[in-house]
């Protein structure tokens, strides 16, 4: 493959002053994301029927190409039939959220398992759960309705492809259409919530809304635990290159990193599209900083104008630096995962490759491969968030269906 676009694509990057040098973790974060909500979520989600680990895919071809020592990619596209890493969030938020709910109620606590069996559902059919998405999370979210007995509603804005929203209703949830943008979608979900009676369970956090967003992102950290547990014995990843959005992912994946490796820990960068770009202006303002979405990314789940406080709070310790990326690398980062010459044939999403394609860039790009310190020592570890969760999609960026490609 051609890396010529990658050599050319405008970057914009911001390195991060505020950032905590070689430390542990600090004892301040546990309060936002601690190592009893790490373990809280594994133990509960590991038990559930169909959890496997998910591959952390050596892609040899590729480092050799950039002159690394080695790319390695945490594969989502299998986790629990869902094809999305959200799988591990939503679906945790939503149990934990009954059990909450189902203890107000009666004032007794209810297992995992009597949850899991169905044996609470006169109880759980009277909870509606409601959230806004771009499309991966509110598929969760209706997964772990439909799982627990509950009713569900999600809430999509017009730039949600059709294929996503077929797949939330085939889980049971009712879809509703809202205009303008994900954020507009947010703002609605709450205000129809707080009306009605029902619980949101969003993937962002906001003042007065941070215990569920907690939870849907200590889910996220069973693929930190499953890293963890593959590197315990092997060299540790220098650089991960993370997706932005609100910054719920990142924030959980350094977090749980920065726990299990202290000074230790790799080189944080968060990569969004430059049309959504909450993240690197929050760096840059050093405060929460929105941005207006005036055109949507191709990147549909990273297509975020708010960020997540919690997310933030890591991150504004935690993480080295902010980019921008140019839809123009999605498509290209796509097909070079799905032609096996990066070193394996992988199906990924257009919001999967965005921290691989922020990390081919800055390889490829002299001044920006010094400042990072990406040397042919460096061990880049990226997260790919999703598989072919929209097969029309994935079609017309790669050329292909994502059935024929393995």
């Amino acid at each position: 493959m051609s890396f010529e676009i990658f050599d050319q694509a405008p970057i914009k990057i911001h390195h991060n002053p505020a950032v905590a040098g070689p430390a542990d973790y600090p004892l301040a974060l546990q309060s936002v994301l601690g190592a009893a909500d790490c373990t809280a979520a594994r133990d509960t989600i590991t038990r559930w029927q169909g959890y496997s680990p998910t591959p952390l895919v050596s892609l040899p071809d590729l480092a050799m190409s950039l002159d690394v020592g080695q790319v390695l990619y945490k594969d989502e596209a299998s986790r629990f039939g869902l094809g999305s890493f959200k799988a591990l969030g939503g679906a945790y938020a939503v149990l934990c959220l009954l059990r909450q709910q189902i203890k107000k109620q009666t004032g007794k606590s209810v297992s995992d398992a009597e949850l899991t069996s169905g044996s609470c559902r006169a109880l759980t059919a009277g909870i509606t759960v409601i959230t806004a998405t771009d499309g991966n999370h509110g598929r969760s979210v209706a997964w772990g309705a439909k799982q627990f007995g509950c009713p569900c509603k999600i809430y999509m804005h017009a730039g949600v492809s059709k294929g996503r929203a077929a797949a939330v209703e085939e889980l049971g949830a009712e879809v509703i259409w809202i205009e303008g943008n994900y954020d507009a979608s947010v703002h609605a979900a709450a205000k129809d919530a707080n009306k009605n009676g029902w619980f949101v369970v969003s993937d962002t956090s906001y003042e007065g809304y941070m215990d569920l967003p907690r939870n849907v992102m200590a889910g996220y950290t069973i693929m930190t635990s499953e890293i963890i547990e593959l590197l315990d014995k092997g060299p540790l990843p220098s650089h991960v290159f993370l997706q932005g959005g609100v910054g719920g992912l990142a924030g959980a994946v350094c977090a749980h990193l920065w726990q299990a490796w202290g000074k230790q820990r790799p080189r944080f960068i968060v990569v969004e599209p430059e049309q959504a770009d909450c993240l690197y202006q929050s760096a840059r303002q050093g405060r929460p900083t929105a941005v207006e979405i005036t055109e949507e990314t191709v990147m549909a789940g990273l297509s975020c104008g708010e960020v997540s406080l919690l997310g933030w709070e890591v991150l504004r310790q935690g993480n080295h630096d902010f980019m921008t990326l140019d839809d123009s690398l999605v498509g290209p980062t796509m097909r070079l995962l799905a032609s096996g010459t990066a070193g394996a044939k992988i199906i990924a999403g257009e919001s999967a490759v965005a921290g691989l394609a922020g990390a081919i860039a800055a390889c490829r790009q002299t001044d920006l491969r010094k400042t990072l310190g990406l040397d042919i020592n460096a061990r880049i570890m990226v997260i790919g968030t999703e598989g072919a969760t929209d097969p029309a999609i994935y079609q017309t960026l790669v050329g292909q269906h994502p059935d024929s490609v393995l």
